[in-house]
C-alpha cells in the first residue's frame, strides 16, 4: 500500500525557527573570536546589541506570518474585521465539517508514518529475537521434548491495523501471531460451531478440533503413542479428545516466560521488556520500552500481543484465546457436551489484506478508504465520552475496530463500482454513509457478515481458503449482543454523528476552530441527557 507523506507544520516552523536562531548565534560566536585579539575602542560595540535584537524582531516576525498563513489554510474567507457586523452570529461563517474533520485527522488522528515504520521495527526485532529463542529452547512442558512436543515454528506474523495503514494516533499496540508446531503423530480435525442453533450466537465463529490419526497410521497404535500428547493438551468433548486452547495457552505463556528469561540479557542495552500473562479473553502481552534508539522519535512504550495459533493451511490460523464478544462475566452453560476451554477462534487476517489490497489497487490516486476508516474510529472514541467505565467498555465491545473494518468491506464490496465517490472531496458523504450503514445493521435492518465466513462463501479476491471455512455457516458479527444494547449503541452512534461539529471543535484540532468555549461537563459535550 501507498504511504502519503504531508509536511507537519508543527515540526516544520520551530525546526526553521531554531535553526536560524542557531545560524545568528554561530554568526556572532565566530565573529567574536576572530576580533577578540584587537580590542575595540569604547563606543565601537554599541552596534552589536542592535543587530541582535533586530535579526531576533525579524525571526519573530517571520514566525508570526507563518503561524498566521497556517491559520489562514484552514478558515474559510472571513470578512474585514473593521465591520462590526463580523461579530453577528448572522454573518458569522462556521467551519465546514469537511475542514473540521481535515484539522481534526491532522491534529488527533493522523499517525506519522516515519515514527510507525521505526515502531515496527523495534518489535519486528524484540519478536523474532525471543521467537527464534523459543524455538531453539524447545519444549519444557508436560512432553520434554521428542516427537510430541509442542514447539514454536520459529516465524511470527503481523496481523491488526498497524500493518493494514489504518491506525490511529499513537504506533502503541500490535499483535503478532506466533504460529506453533504440532508432533507429526498428531493431526487435528476442526469443525465450525456456526451450524449449531442451540449454541449461543456469541459462539458461532468459535472451532473446535479434535485430534485425529494422520494417514497411513494404525488406530490403535496411534492412540497409544499419542497418549502424553493428548493428556498434557486436550480434554473429553463428545467422547473425542479435543485440542484445548486454555492448556496450549498455558504452555504458551509458560514458554515465552523462559524464552524472555533466555535473550533478557542480550536486550538489556536496548530495551526493557516485561510480560504480562494473559486471562480468559486476552493473550499475553509483551510490553517493550526502547533504552537506546537510533530515532529519538520513536522511544515509545509499545504492548504486543503474542497470540498462539494453529495454521490450518492457506493463511488461516486458530488462535487461543477465542476474540468472542460475549458479554462481560462466567460464561454460560454450553450445550451438548461441549466445554469452553476446547474453544478456538480464526484468524483471517492475511485474506482481509489481501482483500484491502485489492481495493487499494483498484482505488484511484485520492481514494480515502483507509482515511475514512481512520476518521470513522475516531468518531467511535468521541461517543465514548462522558460514558461509565462499563458502559463504555460495552460501548467498545459493540463498535469494535474490526466490526467498524467490516463494516468499510461490506460497504466498498456492495457497491458496483467502489472506486468512485471515494475522494477527498465525499469524505464526510462516505463517512455519513458508514454511520448509517452501521446504525441499520445494529437495528437488525442489515447484517452484518464476517468478511471471510459471511452468505455464499468469501469473495474470490481473498484467494483459496480451507474447506472448513468453505463449508463454516455465516456469522454474524453483532449476533451476540441483546436488542436493548444495540438500539442504545445506535442512537448513540447517529446521535454522535449529529452533533460530530460540536465534538471536533470542543475536543481537537486547533483552537482558532472553536468558535463557542469548550462546554465544562461531560454530559454537556455534544450529548443531551435525555440520548443515550
Amino acid at each position: 500500500m501507498s504511504v502519503h507523506y504531508t509536511l507537519n507544520l508543527r515540526v516544520f516552523w520551530p525546526l526553521v525557527t531554531g535553526l536560524c536562531t542557531a545560524f545568528v548565534c554561530l554568526y556572532h560566536v565566530l565573529r567574536g573570536s576572530g576580533s577578540s585579539r584587537a580590542e575595540p575602542p569604547d563606543g565601537a560595540d554599541g552596534g552589536f546589541p542592535l543587530l541582535k535584537i533586530s535579526v531576533l524582531l525579524l525571526l519573530g516576525y517571520i514566525l508570526l506570518r507563518c503561524r498566521h498563513a497556517v491559520r489562514q489554510r484552514f478558515l474559510p474567507g472571513s470578512p474585514r474585521l473593521g465591520d462590526r457586523s463580523t461579530f453577528s452570529p448572522r454573518h458569522f461563517q462556521e467551519p465546514s465539517l469537511g475542514i473540521l474533520l481535515e484539522s481534526y485527522y491532522e491534529h488527533e488522528v493522523r499517525l506519522s508514518p516515519h515514527v510507525l515504520g521505526h515502531s515496527k521495527a523495534h518489535v519486528s526485532r524484540i519478536v523474532g529475537e525471543l521467537v527464534r529463542a523459543g524455538r531453539a529452547r524447545g519444549s519444557q512442558g508436560p512432553i520434554p521434548g521428542g516427537t510430541l512436543a509442542l514447539a514454536f515454528r520459529g516465524d511470527f506474523i503481523q496481523v491488526g491495523s498497524a500493518y493494514e495503514q489504518h491506525k490511529i494516533r499513537r504506533p502503541d499496540a500490535f499483535d503478532v501471531l506466533v504460529p506453533l508446531r504440532l508432533p507429526p503423530l498428531v493431526a487435528l480435525e476442526p469443525q465450525s460451531l456456526g451450524a449449531q442453533p442451540a449454541l449461543a450466537p456469541a459462539f458461532h465463529g468459535c472451532f473446535v478440533c479434535a485430534l485425529k490419526a494422520p494417514p497411513g497410521t494404525s488406530g490403535g497404535h496411534w492412540l497409544r503413542d499419542c497418549k502424553p500428547f493428548a493428556d498434557g493438551f486436550c480434554v473429553d468433548v463428545r467422547g473425542r479428545r479435543h485440542l484445548s486452547a486454555t492448556l496450549v495457552l498455558r504452555w504458551f505463556q509458560s514458554h515465552l516466560q523462559r524464552s524472555l528469561a533466555t535473550v533478557r540479557y542480550s536486550l538489556e542495552g536496548r530495551c526493557r521488556v516485561t510480560l504480562t500473562p494473559g486471562g480468559l479473553e486476552q493473550p499475553p502481552t509483551l510490553h517493550i520500552l526502547p533504552c537506546r534508539t537510533d530515532y529519538g522519535c520513536c522511544r515509545l512504550s509499545m504492548a504486543v500481543r503474542l497470540i498462539p495459533a494453529v495454521h490450518l493451511g492457506d493463511g488461516v490460523f486458530l488462535v487461543a484465546p477465542p476474540p468472542t464478544s460475549w458479554p462481560v462475566g462466567p460464561l454460560s452453560e454450553l450445550p451438548g457436551g461441549l466445554r469452553a476451554d476446547a474453544l478456538w477462534g480464526v484468524n483471517t487476517a492475511r485474506q482481509e489484506q489481501k482483500l484491502l489490497g485489492w481495493l487499494q489497487e483498484r482505488a484511484p490516486p485520492g481514494a480515502c478508504y483507509l482515511k475514512c476508516l481512520q476518521l470513522f474510529k475516531a468518531l467511535r472514541d468521541l461517543g465514548a465520552r462522558g460514558l461509565d467505565p462499563a458502559a463504555a467498555t460495552q460501548w467498545g465491545r459493540i463498535l469494535s475496530s474490526y466490526v467498524l473494518k467490516t463494516t468499510l468491506l461490506a460497504v466498498l464490496l456492495r457497491e458496483r463500482a467502489p472506486e468512485q465517490g471515494w475522494d477527498e472531496a465525499h469524505l464526510s458523504k462516505r463517512l455519513e454513509q458508514l454511520v448509517r450503514f452501521l446504525r441499520d445493521c445494529l437495528l437488525r435492518r442489515q447484517t452484518l457478515f464476517h468478511c471471510v465466513l459471511g452468505p455464499g462463501g468469501a469473495a474470490v479476491e481473498v484467494g483459496p481458503l480451507p474447506k472448513v471455512l468453505r463449508e463454516a455457516a455465516p456469522v454474524d458479527l453483532l449476533a451476540a449482543f441483546d436488542g436493548r444494547a444495540r438500539e442504545l449503541a445506535a442512537a448513540r452512534l447517529l446521535s454522535t454523528w449529529r452533533r460530530l461539529p460540536q465534538l471536533l471543535r470542543a475536543y481537537g484540532g486547533p483552537r482558532y476552530l472553536a468558535r463557542c468555549p469548550t462546554p465544562r461537563s461531560q454530559r454537556t459535550q455534544g450529548f443531551p441527557k435525555d440520548e443515550p
